[in-house]
């Protein structure tokens, strides 16, 4: 006989008892498979008798009757519960083995019943719109066009700050000439700390065709372990001075900004205009996404999956044990005390976390915020360009360490409260 009992919304223990005709029963089912076709010194192929069988391999045919018998269980409970989605793993809590049979018992975690409402409107501010002045664009325009300048020969005959210096150099360490030290017509911006520090500042002043001697220093760090530490004499000559000349604020300039043949100096404003005001409604938005997450977990009531619970305690527990020194690891390690102690202390932090996640997915569902794939999958691209690596390898860590889901419900969580927040926003 089996029984499904709730235990609340989310979990739930199913009971039940495998009596022995039914385990041997199982067990004949499995000995008899095996003897089809199990090779056995002295009987022919399939004609093992199943009782040899049943000596051979008792401890496995009990293994694998036992899991089967345990799984008809948990089926005929988990269908007694009815609609409830199971989640997690189920836990077997009971295993007593008696003499007419075993007594089993099993946790089943299921998603919780929640009940929306729209009481989670509550949670969200009424927003005041950003204001995107004229100036504010202009001074945007200006740093497009600085940023698409050219550089152009410049008039000049003495070289300043800013300035681009055309040279030619060759280096040396203790008279010799430097490997890979030398090059010609060689543009570097004045300014930059682009090369080794004290290079471009003994440049100032310099005038066109004339010869400097510099000396600098390698820093003791410095790439090339050959040279790192060592003093070093350059031989430069300035052959041209250059300027940057920002592009003209125009049509053009919009064009080649926005990559797009039939943009004009109006079109560039507006995406400048918008993306100012993007910029300002996140700095805007972001403290308010934080009470918005505080006052959910506040208003809310739900059950949790006690297993949910247990894991996300193990995510953060991971976490943190890493900020341990090695005494402190090696005593969380060898003390079960204290490690229940150290566990116990991020046990609200990890009920918090479950809860806002079952709230964040239910009211996404209720407002029809969702993540594609796509979508996904464009985030983890460009965080992976970002960082300067191979997207194809990102997307392998974050499936082998199972972090897909996770980044897929942060993103619907961002979706959702900036769609929220954007609902409230005043004469809109």
């Amino acid at each position: 006989m089996v029984e499904a009992k709730k235990i609340d919304s989310a979990n739930a223990i199913v009971t039940g008892k495998i009596d022995n005709e039914t385990l041997e029963a199982k067990k004949d089912k499995i000995a008899k498979e095996i003897a089809k076709k199990a090779k056995i010194q002295g009987f022919r192929p399939g004609k093992v008798p199943v009782k040899v069988v049943k000596k051979m391999y008792a401890a496995d045919i009990e293994q694998e009757a036992i899991s089967e018998a345990v799984k008809e269980l948990l089926d005929e409970g988990i269908k007694q519960l009815g609609t409830a989605e199971i989640i997690g793993e189920p836990e077997v809590t009971k295993f007593d083995r008696k003499e007419d049979g075993i007594e089993v018992e099993i946790k089943v975690y299921t998603k919780p019943e929640l009940n929306i409402g729209d009481e989670y409107k509550e949670c969200v501010p009424e927003v005041e719109l950003p204001e995107v002045s004229d100036e504010e664009v202009e001074e945007e325009l200006k740093k497009i066009a600085e940023s698409m300048a050219e550089n152009k020969v410049s008039q000049k005959d003495t070289l300043e700050e800013g300035d681009i210096a055309v040279i030619d150099f060759k280096g040396y360490i203790d008279g010799k000439p430097m490997e890979n030290g030398s090059a010609e017509n060689y543009p570097l911006e004045i300014g930059s700390k682009s090369f080794i520090e004290g290079f471009e500042e003994q440049l100032v002043g310099m005038k066109v065709g004339e010869t400097r001697k510099i000396k600098v220093k390698f820093p003791e760090n410095y790439g090339a372990k050959e040279i790192a530490g060592k003093e070093a004499e350059f031989e430069v000559t300035l052959q041209e001075i250059q300027e940057k000349v920002p592009a003209e604020i125009n049509d053009e300039l919009a064009k080649k900004y926005m990559n797009d043949e039939n943009a004009n100096l109006e079109t560039l404003k507006k995406f400048i205009k918008d993306s100012i005001l993007q910029r300002k409604k996140a700095e805007v938005f972001q403290p308010l996404k934080e009470k918005i997450v505080e006052c959910l977990v506040e208003k809310y009531d739900i059950d949790l999956p006690e297993s949910i619970v247990e894991r996300e305690i193990d995510v953060i527990v991971n976490n943190e044990a890493q900020k341990l020194s090695p005494a402190e690891l090696k005593e969380l390690q060898e003390n079960p005390e204290k490690l229940k102690e150290f566990r116990e202390k991020f046990k609200e932090e990890a009920k918090e976390r479950v809860k806002l996640t079952f709230l964040i997915d239910a009211i996404a569902q209720k407002e029809n915020v969702s993540v594609s794939d796509d979508e996904l999958m464009q985030v983890v691209y460009y965080e992976a360009l970002m960082q300067g690596q191979n997207p194809q390898d990102m997307v392998k860590y974050l499936q082998e360490n199972n972090l897909i889901p996770v980044m897929k419900m942060n993103m619907v969580e961002e979706k959702l409260l900036n769609k929220l927040l954007e609902d409230k926003i005043k004469g809109e």
